[in-house]
């Protein structure tokens, strides 16, 4: 089977699950708890939030940890409306659900949100940003790296709009942080949001990046975890093997790039040989390993289940049902042509894989297409 839908999830690394080990069954105890048996699990705590603020140049006061990029996301949102007599929200309309669905919330509870267009590449302008902004809005969030085709956003830019009108400035960056140098101070965000199961960290554990004197409330009220921001006892045994999966891809995320480079070239040029008219969606300043195209006359869905079929994982750029074909809110965004956009695949290498998963992914997608047209003829 080759694994080729690593924007979806990765494999966890396995140091990273060797750590977590203890923190299961040996060092279990409670980080709020004062007696002994808890004091190396404080520790680890506290050790693992240096590292993560480490990777992306943040104060340890700065992490907050999460359940995920979803709950970072929605504490982002929801928690900086709750101060100040600004109301309005600007996104983008390429976001993920995850924003575009918090954004939803709070405008049914009153809430202006603004959806920003972006171009053909998916890039969101700064112009447009300063058409729309005002004295009004409280919350810029443009994400840093788009999850469907890879855009890589001028972040630092927008970033600067927003606080010169006064606002605060979130960027979701599950699909950036692990794969591309982030650095907090450099990008001027004043929230960043991160997922650990995208870098080889397990599932189910994240953060949020909040700079240090941003207006915020807690998304859940209850204990007073997480310097009394984030109710909820902490987990250790995530948190710690987190740490150490985004520790070990920042080490290495030179090398990894320049490999998942070259995997894209292999995947290209057999794909260029074969004839196969398509367009590769995104902009030239994308994650590196997503690929993300646009087959004419193809059917994404249907190129899913036969590259399943020959044990090859991918995603799709559309939903299909019994009697339609959803395409998604991304590739409709970047107005990519109707006989080119329901054929909509993503592969996304990562750094488990091979060069040789590169050509046989190329040659099994060849394969079905030129079947497809040949049974149609």
């Amino acid at each position: 089977m080759i694994y080729a839908d690593n924007a979806a999830t990765t494999k966890l690394d396995m140091d990273a699950f060797e750590a977590m080990r203890p923190f299961l069954l040996e060092k279990y105890g409670n980080a709020s708890q004062p007696y002994s048996f808890s004091r190396v699990v404080k520790k680890a705590l506290r050790d693992a939030r240096i590292t993560i603020a480490s990777c992306i140049n943040a104060s340890p006061e700065e992490i907050f940890f999460t359940s995920g990029g979803t709950e970072s996301d929605n504490w982002a949102i929801k928690g900086t409306l709750c101060y100040g007599d600004s109301r309005a929200i600007v996104t983008s309309q390429i976001e993920h659900h995850a924003v575009l669905n918090a954004c939803a919330f709070v405008e049914q509870m009153g809430f202006p949100v603004v959806y920003l267009p972006v171009d053909r590449e998916g890039i969101v302008g700064t112009d447009e940003l300063r058409q729309i902004i005002s004295t009004k809005t409280k919350l810029v969030s443009v994400m840093l790296a788009n999850n469907e085709i890879g855009t890589i956003e001028p972040v630092s830019l927008l970033a600067d709009i927003a606080h010169k009108h006064g606002a605060l400035f979130h960027t979701d960056a599950v699909q950036a942080v692990g794969h591309i140098p982030v650095d907090v101070k450099s990008l001027g965000v004043d929230m960043l949001s991160a997922s650990a199961h995208k870098f080889n960290g397990p599932k189910g554990v994240g953060f949020l990046y909040i700079k240090k004197g941003t207006a915020i409330k807690p998304l859940a009220d209850g204990g007073s975890q997480e310097f009394g921001m984030r109710a909820g006892t902490e987990n250790v045994a995530s948190i710690v093997a987190m740490a150490l999966a985004l520790s070990k891809n920042c080490k290495y995320i030179n090398e990894i790039e320049a490999k998942l480079h070259r995997m894209e070239e292999f995947f290209f040029t057999a794909l260029e040989k074969s004839g196969i008219d398509f367009l590769r969606n995104g902009a030239p300043n994308r994650i590196p390993g997503n690929i993300n195209i646009s087959i004419r006359g193809a059917n994404g869905e249907m190129l899913l289940h036969r590259m399943d079929l020959k044990e090859v994982c991918i995603s799709t750029g559309s939903a299909c049902d019994s009697t339609n074909t959803q395409i998604s809110h991304v590739i409709q965004a970047i107005n990519i042509p109707d006989e080119y956009a329901k054929g909509t695949i993503r592969i996304s290498f990562g750094k488990y894989n091979q060069e040789s998963d590169a050509q046989e992914v190329a040659s099994t997608l060849i394969e079905i297409l030129k079947n497809n047209i040949a049974s149609k003829t």
